[in-house]
């Protein structure tokens, strides 16, 4: 699973004396841990597309984090939040591209918007840009 893979390059940058990977290791484990107990209630187990949604809305936050310390002019900061986004970006699945999305949404019997959607979310979800999905459903 992608979380054991995280936890091990965890490890491995508490070996290396990283801090700026450690710190960003820490955050997406703590939230990977709190979302599989939010799971557990409900009676689900966590996949990889969970783990997956909880790393993209983190380099959100990063993003978000950057802009504000590049508007103060904290260089440091900055650059250390660029380098944890670069760490936790390798564990993304690869996007499609626009052809791809074209392809599945052709390959669909009914495309209209909401099924067109519901496809997507069901069967790629992380993999694919849903604003991207719903652009190239109305165009």
């Amino acid at each position: 699973m992608l979380i054991d893979e995280i936890k091990k390059d965890n490890v491995q940058a508490m070996k290396d004396h990283d801090s700026v990977a450690r710190a960003i290791f820490g955050v997406v484990m703590n939230k990977v841990l709190l979302n599989s107990i939010e799971l557990k209630k409900d009676g689900k187990e966590q996949a990889d597309s969970d783990v997956v949604q909880i790393i993209q809305k983190t380099i959100k936050e990063l993003t978000e984090e950057r802009e504000s310390y590049l508007k103060v002019k904290n260089e440091t900061e900055a650059g250390n939040i660029a380098k944890q986004i670069e760490i936790i970006s390798k564990y993304l699945p690869k996007m499609m591209t626009e052809e791809e999305i074209k392809t599945v949404i052709n390959s669909l019997e009914d495309k209209s918007i909401p099924s067109v959607m519901k496809h997507f979310k069901a069967n790629y979800a992380g993999k694919a840009d849903m604003s991207l999905v719903s652009k190239i459903a109305r165009g």
